[in-house]
């Protein structure tokens, strides 16, 4: 009925298009051969997502990309401030964070250690952002680190032929606010051309103290002749975030609330609660790219580009009692002490990608690869001790380790049209990997020894991915595709299991899928199975720099079908919808009775963080610049281990190990107008949480396990409270209002 309204009392307005100069065809042309050669093509034979810029843009008001890219599919994210500001994540089909690829112009964006992608160290990059695409499964061959859940490559902003400046502001809910403002030359002389932007995003955050500052900018500038472009591109962030990872029980919220946020906790000389100020993170990126791009011939073309990223930071921490040996500390008044202590990362990165491309009308080939280097170091002060005889050294260190990485990779892909409507698929990637971490860490054993890491691998990878798409008609399309991935361990996963001989992961991923397209409806479905080797995974717990913990397990799979559809009976009205059914299981997951010493294996057990169900649903409206849509997402409930255990028994309560399902909704409202001497106006308000959901998005958890007196094993908690469960409490219903000037 709502379809039919829409279509039967209004007609839709056009979308405008943009004027192209005459004189800027051989630009526009120019910058469409960027470095695509990671991207996944029309004919591809693998599941993704295309986000436009016009679809980032209905949305960027102050959050950042994973709840920008929450309604795509297989997709859950998270945010530890509780409204999208500050610290995000985001998981696709249940891989976590340290396993999506990310990509920005083909250039590897994920930190080489970790793997993961800090958002908060590049707040609003989007507004630079011309497209997002989501690779889910293995995706093509790309350059950085290993996709075991999805790649997800940003195609920044071409450069405008026209001159143009913007604002675009943003306020609403907890002190939240976006600033941004953008501007263009346009063509110079036919051949440059320039744009920059400055941000500003700042929150009070929805959990208590968990603010954010963040400061950024971007700035491009390009010569265009008849073949060749050479694009210069920079852009920085800084942020100042306050922590709230730590996150709180469910007896803490009960009894302060569900904003309560324990990080900075301490009692202070009179007996009553205090919180550190300082108990923040501090982190400054600047990335420096540079382009050349140049046509060779009709069929040919040439892509290049080499890159830096500079980046330092550290975060002070507030620590009660603690034992003063582990930070090479002693003191006649005693063995512990309340102190402040200060971590610190110091970054370099560097290398070059590299694509040649062939195209005519029956085959799409490219040849491409990539090197960089990593070096960094890492250490740790202590800045104050609460009871401590003599002097403390200012520059007190207790730990330094350094470490190198140089990762190189070299690919070749071609999608060959073998008879009319039939295309293979065939993509073979080598990677290279030498990783040396030496220095003490922060961490002792039992005999009070500084444990200190010396690791030097390397990692040989062969990755080969093949596939066939097949166009029935012009409505209909099948494809299935198998590809095959490889992982080296990150810097936290030798850390957290020091004592241990890590394995490098392998995952075989198995694909296929249907697509109808008409002119009023289009639906598909996708079928994966991803069987892992040794993958590392979530155990649910966090480490002291509150980064989740996880561990090789021998055998594991995620399987599932990704459904979607889109219908749209007239311009003015569209509705979207997608769903995800999966089963996500550790084989023999083997488990440390803690009465009893011995190893136990549990069976197959849910993966923690891995709903089984997802569904997301969009309604759309647009008339005469009337703009409103209705965003809704359903996800499943999760387990936080990998013990398949729902609880632990504490005295006579049961606590859960479980994140509950949640669905919410977000509701879009904007009108666009011009204005004299304007382009145009569009204002707006975004309420995010419509009917003020309480739930919880993320969390970690530990359940201590013993045999019963039938040899049952129980989850339980003991006197030393090791069992444990805490959540990420996200906010109820909050607004942004927005406002966008064009001129």
């Amino acid at each position: 009925m709502l379809a039919a309204f829409a279509c039967s009392a209004m007609t839709f307005a056009q979308h405008r298009t943009a004027e192209a100069l005459p004189d800027s065809t051989s630009m526009v042309h120019l910058q469409e051969v960027q470095v695509v050669s990671t991207r996944v093509g029309e004919k591809t034979p693998m599941a993704y997502e295309n986000v436009s810029k016009d679809q980032i843009q209905k949305q960027n008001f102050g959050q950042d990309v994973p709840s920008l890219l929450s309604l795509t599919p297989s997709v859950v994210t998270s945010s530890d401030a509780g409204n999208g500001i500050g610290y995000t994540y985001i998981h696709v089909r249940g891989t976590d964070p340290s396993r999506i690829n990310v990509t920005v112009n083909g250039i590897p964006i994920n930190d080489p250690e970790s793997s993961q992608l800090y958002w908060v160290d590049m707040p609003d990059l989007v507004s630079n952002t011309d497209n997002i695409q989501v690779q889910r499964g293995v995706g093509t061959s790309t350059n950085g680190a290993g996709a075991f859940g999805a790649t997800i490559n940003m195609q920044t902003d071409e450069l405008s032929n026209k001159a143009f400046g913007s604002f675009d502001g943003s306020a609403g809910s907890y002190g939240s606010h976006k600033e941004t403002f953008k501007f263009g030359t346009g063509l110079l002389n036919d051949h440059w051309a320039f744009e920059g932007r400055l941000s500003n995003i700042g929150s009070d955050g929805y959990i208590k103290r968990a603010f954010s500052k963040l400061d950024s900018y971007f700035l491009q500038g390009g010569y265009f002749g008849d073949k060749t472009v050479v694009k210069f591109i920079t852009f920085n962030g800084n942020e100042r975030t306050y922590f709230a990872w730590d996150y709180a029980t469910k007896a803490q919220m009960e009894q302060y609330g569900r904003r309560y946020n324990p990080s900075g906790e301490y009692t202070d000389d009179n007996g009553k609660t205090a919180y550190y100020k300082n108990q923040t993170d501090n982190y400054h990126q600047q990335h420096y790219q540079l382009f050349w791009n140049q046509i060779l011939s009709q069929y040919f073309n040439l892509n290049v580009a080499l890159y830096y990223t500079r980046d330092f930071g550290y975060y002070q921490e507030y620590k009660p009692d603690q034992k003063l040996y582990k930070y090479l500390l002693t003191s006649t008044i005693g063995s512990g002490s309340d102190l402040i202590n200060e971590k610190l990362e110091d970054h370099n990165f560097y290398g070059t990608v590299f694509s040649l491309n062939y195209k005519n009308n029956r085959l799409n080939s490219s040849l491409g690869g990539g090197w960089n280097d990593f070096d960094g170091d890492h250490y740790g002060q202590v800045l104050w001790v609460k009871n401590f005889s003599g002097s403390l050294d200012p520059d007190h260190e207790y730990y330094r380790n350094s470490a190198d990485k140089k990762d190189g990779n070299v690919y070749a892909k071609v999608n060959y049209e073998l008879i009319k409507g039939l295309n293979a698929y065939a993509d073979m990637q080598y990677r290279r990997v030498d990783y040396k971490i030496t220095g003490p860490t922060d961490k002792f054993d039992n005999n009070k020894n500084q444990l200190s890491l010396n690791v030097h691998n390397h990692f040989n990878f062969f990755n080969p991915k093949a596939g066939l798409y097949w166009t029935v008609n012009p409505n209909n399309t099948v494809y299935a595709s198998f590809a095959v991935a490889h992982k080296e361990p990150t810097r936290d996963n030798y850390e957290d299991n020091i004592d241990d001989q890590l394995k490098a992961e392998q995952l075989n991923d198995w694909e296929a899928g249907y697509k109808y397209a008409s002119r009023m409806f289009s639906a598909g479905a996708n079928f994966y199975y991803m069987h892992y080797n040794d993958q590392f995974v979530l155990t649910g717990q966090q480490n002291a720099l509150g980064d989740m913990i996880s561990k090789n397990v021998g055998k594991s799979y995620r399987e599932g079908v990704e459904l979607s559809a889109a219908f749209q009976p007239c311009k003015a009205f569209r509705w979207d919808a997608n769903a995800t059914f999966s089963r996500n299981r550790a084989k023999d997951w083997m488990v440390t009775l803690d009465n009893t010493g011995k190893n136990v294996d549990l069976g197959d057990t849910p993966l923690s963080f891995s709903p089984d169900v997802i569904f997301k649903n969009i309604f759309s409206y647009n008339y005469k610049g009337f703009e409103a849509s209705l965003q809704s997402q359903y996800i499943g409930k999760q387990y936080m281990t990998n013990t398949g255990f729902k609880s632990y028994v504490d005295g006579s309560n049961n606590v859960s190990l479980m994140l509950d399902s949640y669905f919410v909704s977000n509701l879009n409202l904007a009108y666009t107008f011009k204005l004299r001497h304007m382009k145009s106006v569009t204002a707006g308000v975004t309420f995010y949480n419509l009917f003020s959901e309480k739930y919880e998005s993320n969390g970690s958890a530990n359940a201590q396990l013993e045999s019963d007196s039938n040899g049952k094993v129980i989850a339980y908690q003991d006197a030393d409270g090791d069992s444990y469960s805490a959540y990420s409490a996200q906010a109820p219903v909050n607004f942004m209002a927005h406002l966008s000037l064009n001129f």
